[in-house]
């Protein structure tokens, strides 16, 4: 129980984010996306589990990381409670925390009209004055 209450915290700042996208596209595109993805990411795992099972050809961990990364880290998320699949492994669940720290920057910058990047990109362009400018 406690993962799932866990897992709604986490799509609080992404499903915000998407919602305000969506209020300047067809909602169904970027909301589409995300379960596409996620359901996606989910089989993924079910799969490479099924293969450790039976000893068969795995997923590489870079193909799980890069479906997490184009959106699918709340299957991933499920799909390591369901299947209790890529749970010990400390240094998969570094990147794959890393990945999700990533969503959760980007929507909360998102939200807040790039504000963060902004403010780094103008410390990176003080340091390197040949540095391309964000738009305004």
């Amino acid at each position: 129980m406690g993962a799932w209450v866990f897992l709604l915290g986490l799509l609080i700042l992404p499903v915000l984010a998407v919602a305000r996208l969506a209020h300047s596209i067809d909602p169904r595109w970027p909301f589409g996306h995300l379960a596409l993805v996620s359901a996606a990411t989910f089989l993924l795992y079910r799969h490479d589990k099924q293969r450790a099972q039976t000893g068969g050809w795995r997923t590489p961990e870079s193909t799980l990381h890069f479906a997490e990364l184009l959106g699918g880290w709340p299957g991933a998320f499920l799909a390591q409670r369901v299947f209790r699949h890529k749970t010990a492994k400390t240094s998969f669940l570094v990147v794959f925390w890393a990945i999700v720290g990533l969503h959760q920057i980007a929507s909360f910058d998102y939200l807040r009209g790039w504000e963060f990047s902004r403010n780094v990109q103008r410390l990176l362009s003080d340091a390197h004055p040949a540095t391309p400018q964000f738009p305004q």
